[in-house]
């Protein structure tokens, strides 16, 4: 008996192509809030990269005679105290927020990760590592970052270092948790049945199947570290008074604020509107990348 021919598919036709974008335009809908903030996001980016050609004026120029002006066609944040222009300290100030996110989060996600793997899979270091880790995490950020900073000289990179020594803490207790699941999977008891190295089992099986809850994490580390260091220069215990930051910024406008509101008011809604779209990229990939949401799509 001749064997019965395989079934041939029917062609596509226009109607076929034409059902591809409502099914683009669900994937939008399901991930609308991951959109709008990586287009807020890719907005502030724009403005930190250019804020050579952006910015109207420098930064440090001071002119007492136009002190405390309100917006207008010259200065369209208006000017502070001193006469500089708010709306060119504003645009560099972003760099000075973003570069702090970026940096921190890197930073206390690697630390983190491998702090984290450690404290999972070797069983003499678990207790010892977490005990540490619950005595950092026992002190408040702005504290424990408040400390760092009273023993450094006020810098860039000395903001970050104070920022991202309180963050690792959680994300080594959110890698120790996955890790301890992990460890007892069937594909883990394999690679030590064929004698593979430590180091190899951790970063070569462990760590991928750890990635996307590792960049959820990292997002809203960097939203913290936004805050962290606009709270420090606020403070007086961040970057150095003279270099642009939006915290420099409000910490100079609140002793002014009864006839220079806009001082602190335009900073301010960037620094709100920065700390929006990160924690909305984070919402946005944590929605995407769950599998249970992602069957609905």
């Amino acid at each position: 008996m001749p064997a019965a021919a395989p079934p041939v598919e029917p062609a596509l036709d226009d109607d076929d192509f034409a059902a591809a974008p409502p099914r683009r335009l669900r994937w939008l809908r399901k991930n609308l809030t991951l959109v709008l903030g990586l287009l807020l996001l890719l907005c502030m980016l724009v403005v930190a990269l250019g804020a050579p050609w952006i910015a109207t004026a420098d930064p440090l120029d001071l002119d007492p005679s136009a002190r405390l002006q309100p917006p207008d066609a010259e200065h369209y944040f208006g000017t502070d105290a001193l006469g500089r222009d708010v709306f060119s300290r504003a645009v560099w100030g972003s760099r000075v927020s973003l570069i702090v996110a970026l940096s921190v989060a890197g930073l206390a996600t690697l630390f983190g990760v491998v702090i984290g793997l450690v404290a999972g899979f070797v069983r003499w270091a678990d207790g010892i590592i977490m005990r540490v880790m619950d005595g950092l995490m026992a002190i408040p950020g702005i504290l424990l970052a408040i400390a760092l900073m009273a023993v450094t000289r006020a810098s860039l990179s000395a903001v970050i270092v104070a920022i991202t020594v309180p963050e690792i803490p959680r994300v080594v207790r959110l890698v120790r948790s996955l890790a301890l699941t992990l460890r007892e999977q069937l594909f883990v008891e394999a690679a030590h049945a064929v004698g593979a190295r430590l180091p190899a089992i951790l970063f070569g099986h462990v760590l991928p199947n750890i990635v996307a809850p590792l960049v959820v994490q990292a997002t809203f580390v960097a939203a913290s570290a936004v805050l962290i260091e606009a709270s420090l220069s606020f403070l007086g215990v961040g970057v150095p008074a003279e270099t642009p930051s939006w915290g420099n910024m409000m910490a100079e406008g609140r002793h002014v604020v009864a006839v220079g509101f806009h001082i602190i008011l335009y900073p301010g809604i960037l620094l709100a509107a920065t700390v929006l779209a990160i924690n909305m990229v984070g919402d946005g990939l944590r929605d995407a990348l769950d599998p249970r949401l992602a069957r609905q799509l």
